[in-house]
């Protein structure tokens, strides 16, 4: 089959490309260049998709192809953009989405594909996330293009680090292999699921110019549900390490304080996030074949290989977080120990 595929070169685009490329199809991958790709016998074409009228033009140029993967459009702009430049020259877009676009918390578990679909509008990417599947399922509803939706919810691999509750960048590895405290959201008992992004790439594949999906969406997502608290014990068992020292603050307080840097616990990890993967595992043979612990090992050697683990020492700013909650708590029972 002849494919494009928007993107290409980021986690999940990289499984998906070399798993089409090893099956035979013909690919062509667009983006910017501005991240290499190594994977033999694709095709490129340079290009910035949000320059609208000059990628529909580019798109036009190179005719037809059976199958689009959109995997990079994250505002209901580009995706409109989509709608322009494929409109009636492919059977089947592919959009990569996210769990994010359910109403949070959920009203039931595990969460099915029908679930509510409000995202928060305090969430940017879940909430524009929502919008472009909107404009897609209408395109689909036209004839415009035959539509799958794909939602993943964290996937991780080698080359890049896995999510943490708090802060940016991945000295939380270094913390946790130097035996340092780490934050963790609330109690800690939030239900989070986590998926290795040859497992997600293999269902994507299963997904193009698969008629039993066209005009569905399926969720890609772990099979194994754990806590945060059990998230990162298990980072420590695949590095080596000693149980970590969890340091549970609040997610109100969290998010009061930093808006910015605690808005994915506020607006997704406090919830629990356990889905359905019935859909996947019958239309697009879904399998969970890297578990948790494995999983985490071979990300931690890709970074330890290509020296990309954080010094945690670089960064007081999380040891000052700590130690200003841990003086809070004790200047509150001093406060309240006449009320015990």
């Amino acid at each position: 089959m002849k494919i494009l595929i928007i993107g290409g070169t980021g986690l999940i685009s990289t499984a998906i490309t070399k798993f089409l490329v090893k099956r035979g199809d013909d690919v062509t991958i667009y983006n910017r260049g501005k991240q290499a790709s190594d994977i033999p016998d694709v095709k490129k074409i340079i290009g910035d998709r949000k320059n609208y009228p000059i990628f529909e033009a580019q798109m036009k140029a190179i005719g037809h192809f059976d199958c689009i993967i959109e995997m990079i459009g994250f505002i209901p702009e580009e995706v409109e953009s989509d709608v322009r430049a494929f409109k009636g020259r492919t059977s089947q877009f592919i959009f990569c989405s996210t769990i994010d676009v359910y109403t949070k918390p959920a009203k039931r578990y595990p969460i099915t594909e029908d679930a509510e679909r409000k995202p928060s509008p305090t969430f940017p990417y879940a909430y524009d996330k929502g919008k472009c599947e909107k404009i897609l399922e209408e395109a689909h509803q036209h004839g415009d293009f035959s539509v799958t939706v794909i939602r993943p919810a964290h996937t991780y691999g080698e080359g890049r680090g896995l999510v943490h509750p708090f802060a940016g960048g991945n000295q939380f590895f270094d913390r946790i292999r130097k035996g340092k405290p780490i934050i963790v959201h609330g109690d800690g008992s939030s239900i989070w699921s986590a998926c290795h992004r040859d497992d997600v790439g293999r269902a994507f594949v299963e997904a193009v110019g698969n008629e039993k999906t066209y005009g569905k969406a399926y969720h890609v997502t772990s099979a194994e549900w754990m806590t945060w608290d059990q998230y990162h014990q298990g980072i420590a068992i695949a590095m080596g390490a000693p149980p970590p020292e969890i340091i549970h603050i609040p997610t109100d307080l969290l998010r009061k304080i930093f808006p910015k840097t605690a808005e994915w616990c506020a607006e997704n990890f406090q919830f629990n996030n356990i889905f359905d993967n019935t859909a996947a595992y019958t239309d697009l043979k879904f399998q969970y074949t890297i578990k948790w612990i494995e999983g985490v090992k071979r990300v931690v050697n890709w970074l330890d290989e290509h020296n990309q683990i954080e010094n945690s020492d670089n960064h007081p700013f999380y040891d000052r977080v700590i130690s200003a909650w841990e003086r809070f708590g004790e200047n509150m029972g001093k406060e309240l120990a006449d009320l015990s």
